[in-house]
């Protein structure tokens, strides 16, 4: 077994808006350099359902699935298959769940796990997500210092 990818960070927002930052705003934060379609200024989606799709859409309306939505509990907990840069039968699991503390903070915890099921290259891939994680949290984090969302 491959360890899961575990981290947890606190931001300056509530529950409520730092799973909305996460899944509603999330071309807001999500860095040009982590997009797939080869444009910088695609947007990035969640459909807010189980069973929904995550996925980046181009301005010139092409789509690039990234994930598929496994858990949907605002603003408590999300959980979705993340298949970014690779193909689906290739995804694995991110979990993440927002906890309230005092004066309008939220812990944030991850765990992004299911490299095992990559075979040979789960190894490789977990140490380069590791690397994904640690570029987006910071932006993320300032989003919610900043309230840069509606």
């Amino acid at each position: 077994m491959i360890e899961p990818i575990r981290l947890s960070l606190e931001v300056d927002c509530t529950p409520a808006e730092a799973f909305a930052l996460w899944t509603s705003h999330t071309s807001l934060w999500w860095p040009p350099s982590h997009k797939t379609s080869g444009d910088p200024e695609a947007s990035v989606h969640f459909e807010s359902r189980v069973g929904g799709r995550v996925f980046e859409r181009a301005r010139d309306g092409r789509e690039v699935d990234w994930g598929e939505v496994l858990i949907w509990d605002p603003p408590r907990t999300l959980s979705y298959f993340w298949h970014i840069a690779t193909v689906r039968a290739d995804a694995t699991v991110v979990r993440i769940a927002f906890t309230p503390l005092e004066a309008d903070r939220t812990r944030i915890e991850i765990e992004h796990g299911g490299w095992e099921q990559l075979g040979s290259k789960g190894a490789a891939w977990r140490e380069r997500n590791t690397g994904g994680w640690r570029g987006v949290l910071p932006v993320f984090q300032d989003a919610c210092r900043n309230r840069t969302w509606p």
